[in-house]
């Protein structure tokens, strides 16, 4: 997740309500806007990264996929615009890690540090834990500090850092996993 940079937002905007909702297939043209804008300018602004392109059918597919398995794929709006996006997916395929999720957020860069990463980050752990998922794992670029700070707000600590794992604008870059429980966490056996 980017949300490392002010906002160019009027301050009046600032107190505009923010609505988390599911995604609909129309909103897939700003969400394909948005993750391009972070790809191209990271955490550090630099050269575009040759990065496979996303397709909107893939992200049709995708959003299907995850609808399908019960997995959240949430967008907030401001007045009726999209302005951030986030996501869980199974953090390993394999049946015995059917509890446990990563996730993303990503929040269009004209209304960073608005509120709008910790209303997505709060309704997709809601979402996760009330689907009965019990651990939920965030990969950080180590250098977004903004991003960092967000996640142990809402309980997520460091579990593993992963130094020098993406070469990107020029440079080595780590990435952080944190991790926090979901619901009742492992305190006790999944329900069936």
């Amino acid at each position: 997740m980017d949300d490392s940079s002010g906002s160019t937002m009027a301050p009046g905007e600032l107190t505009e309500p923010l609505v988390v909702r599911a995604s609909r297939d129309e909103d897939i043209p700003v969400m394909l806007g948005i993750y391009r804008h972070h790809i191209r300018n990271g955490v550090e602004p630099g050269a575009m990264e040759a990065a496979e392109p996303l397709d909107p059918e893939d992200l049709k597919r995708r959003r299907k996929s995850m609808r399908n398995h019960r997995l959240p794929h949430l967008v907030a709006e401001r007045r009726g615009i999209v302005v951030g996006y986030a996501y869980a997916v199974p953090f390993r395929k394999r049946p015995a890690y059917r509890y446990t999720l990563k996730h993303s957020i990503y929040v269009h860069h004209e209304h960073l540090r608005t509120g709008v990463g910790q209303a997505l980050l709060r309704a997709l752990i809601d979402a996760c834990a009330a689907a009965g998922r019990r651990q939920m794992i965030g990969y950080i670029d180590a250098a977004n500090a903004a991003s960092i700070r967000l996640h142990e707000k809402f309980g997520f600590r460091q579990v593993g850092m992963l130094p020098s794992v993406a070469f990107k604008f020029g440079k080595w870059a780590g990435s952080m996993m944190m991790q926090r429980p979901l619901g009742a966490g492992d305190s006790t056996p999944p329900e069936r």
